[in-house]
This record gives structure tokens, C-alpha cells and sequence, in this order.
């Protein structure tokens, strides 16, 4: 028995509602394509500033670039200038995105102290403005991403939500904590039902969502039409479709085989160099390494020594050494 039905966001059908989050620093182009191909219902860029995309900065640039596999392609932006913010939706409308995103549940300090991300549920009239701009800029669906509220005494989602439904969002994401837990505590999936009491749109439950068991109780709490995945995907870029096909009654798939894993993480490596150049690849990738062999025996002391490593090629032969005793298990 499927648990999630198709959602419509304006003309764009996503036909399993498992998400993967926005997460700045993680899912760049490599690893969303990672995620895609295990399966997921929709992708989300990172997190792009609306005036470094307005200024084409080769950072908002490489965060906006995307793959045919993850059509329909959904690019987030932040903001807190409505003007600016209408103007980045259109230029990425233009690099032929189906989905403009609005954060407004980034709690980072350095994003709130702008103004923008969850800051805006302190100012929903500014909120109000932003989403009116956007929208009123595309002719491709808008979407929203925030959190309960500001904090515990500020519990402001619902009134959001009814806010964005009458200005033209299409589909709203809420993670269940407030800007000041940051990501501490537990989400709170039960509040997401509010918000979708508080409007006719599709919702998403984020926050947490680390399982399939995660899921359907996230769903079951909630009420939403879908679950987004954020942080249950390090290291398992196969989390979502094995989310997607337990909701849609397809049974338990199993992880990939330690061969499959090791394919996948040099392939990705290979694709952060070419992305951002050496230097930067070898360092971003380093955490997507620790992810991957976390768990695995003798993988603390693996990580320490591959982290001292700037050289590509070595980094591999590493890898390649690391995981060969479970390759020779496999292989017997």
C-alpha cells in the first residue's frame, strides 16, 4: 500500500514526494546526481544568495549548475530584498529552472544576521513582499522552506503558510524546529500538521527524517503530502530511494554492495575536482569521504591520515585500499 501520492506544484508533477534538502556545502551537483540515480522525487540546489546570483559570481554560478538527470530541477534562493530577490528568480528561470525555492528557514548566523532565512518569520510583512516579488517575476511555480517560527514563543508557520498560499506558492516545506534550536533537539513533526490544517497546499515534513521508519512516522504525525531528507543522506545518497520505494509499497530495498559504494564515492571525487578544481575539490571532499566509511572498521584512523592528503590520485589509491578487504570478502 503506497503511503505518498504524486503532488502537483503548479504544472510540475513530482510523482514520489521524497525530497532531498538544500544543504549548503553538500548538495552540490555531484552528489544530488548521486542521489537521482538511487531515486528521489525531486532535488534541491543549494542555497543561492540573490545578490551573488545577480552579480553571476562563480560561486553561485557552480551552486546553480545542474544535470538533465534531476529534471524537474528546483534552485533555492535566499534574500531580504524583494527587488533583488525577483531578479535572481528570473535569471534562474532562465538557466532553466522548473521550481524557484525561497528559504526562509536558514538558521545560520551569518545568513539571519542579513536579514535573510529564518529571519524573515520575525518580519512577515518583509516575508509577505519577497514571496509577492518572486512569484510575480517567473512564470515557473514558487515554493517556500521554513521552520516553525523564530522560537517557541513565536509559533508562526500556519500564519506563513496561509500568507504564501494566497500570494501563489505552490508547495511549502517545513523542518520542525525553530530558528533557535537550530538543529538541536528533536523535529518536531506533529507542529507540520498545523501547517497543513492552515492551507489547502501540498506540504513537506522535514527534519530528522533519517529512516524509512523515520518516514512514514514522520507522515503519520504530520499529515504532509511528502517527507524532505537532509542530513539522513550523508553518506547514503541511496537513502531517499530506498525512502521512496518503502512509501510507494515497493518494498525494502537493500543498501548497494560495498563494490557499488566504492564506484560511487571515486565517481563523485572525480567529480568534485572537475567541478571546483583540485584544491578546493580535494577539500570539500573530505567530509563526503567521512561520511561514506563511517561505521567501517578501522575508519577513524583512515580518515585522519586521508584527510592530510592533497594529492587526487593518492586519495583514491587510498580508497581503493581501505575498502578492499570487504571487496575481497564480497569477491569470495
Amino acid at each position: 500500500m503506497s503511503l505518498i501520492k504524486p503532488i502537483h506544484v503548479g504544472p510540475v508533477t513530482i510523482d514520489a514526494p521524497v525530497i532531498l534538502a538544500p544543504m549548503t556545502g553538500v548538495t552540490d551537483l555531484p552528489f544530488r546526481k548521486a542521489v537521482k540515480r538511487y531515486g528521489a522525487g525531486l532535488t534541491v540546489s543549494e542555497m543561492i544568495a540573490s545578490q551573488a546570483m545577480i552579480r553571476e559570481t562563480r560561486q553561485s554560478l557552480q551552486k546553480a549548475t545542474w544535470d538533465p538527470s534531476e529534471e524537474p530541477v528546483s534552485l533555492q534562493l535566499a534574500g531580504c530584498a524583494p527587488k533583488e530577490m525577483a531578479e535572481a528568480a528570473k535569471l534562474n528561470e532562465q538557466r532553466g529552472a522548473a521550481i524557484i525555492d525561497i528559504n526562509m528557514g536558514c538558521p545560520v548566523k551569518k545568513v539571519v544576521n542579513g536579514d535573510a532565512g529564518s529571519a524573515l518569520m520575525r518580519d512577515l510583512p518583509l516575508a509577505a513582499s519577497i514571496i509577492d516579488a518572486t512569484v510575480k517575476a517567473v512564470s515557473v511555480p514558487v515554493t517556500l522552506k521554513m521552520r516553525m517560527g523564530w522560537c517557541h514563543d513565536s509559533l508562526n508557520a500556519p500564519e506563513l503558510a496561509r500568507v504564501a498560499e494566497d500570494l501563489g506558492i505552490k508547495m511549502i516545506t517545513v523542518h520542525g524546529r525553530t530558528r533557535n534550536q537550530m538543529y538541536k533537539g528533536s523535529a518536531d513533526w506533529g507542529f507540520v500538521r498545523r501547517v497543513k490544517e492552515a492551507c489547502r497546499l501540498p506540504v513537506i515534513v522535514n527534519g530528522d527524517i533519517c529512516s524509512r521508519e523515520d518516514a512514514r512516522v514522520a507522515l503519520e504525525q504530520s499529515g504532509a503530502d511528502g517527507v524532505m531528507i537532509g542530513r539522513g543522506a550523508y553518506g547514503k545518497p541511496w537513502l531517499l530511494g530506498q525512502v521512496m520505494a518503502d512509501l510507494s509499497g515497493g518494498g525494502t530495498r537493500p543498501d548497494p554492495s560495498i563494490d557499488e559504494q566504492l564506484a560511487l564515492i571515486i565517481e563523485q571525487y572525480d567529480e568534485m575536482q572537475s567541478l571546483y578544481g583540485i584544491v578546493t575539490g580535494v577539500n570539500l571532499a573530505r567530509k563526503h569521504i567521512g561520511w561514506y566509511t563511517k561505521g567501517l572498521s578501522g575508519s577513524a584512523e583512515f580518515r585522519n591520515k586521508v584527510n592530510q592528503v592533497d594529492e587526487p590520485a593518492t586519495v583514491i589509491r587510498m580508497l581503493r585500499e581501505f575498502y578492499s578487504p570487504w571487496l575481497k570478502r564480497a569477491a569470495a
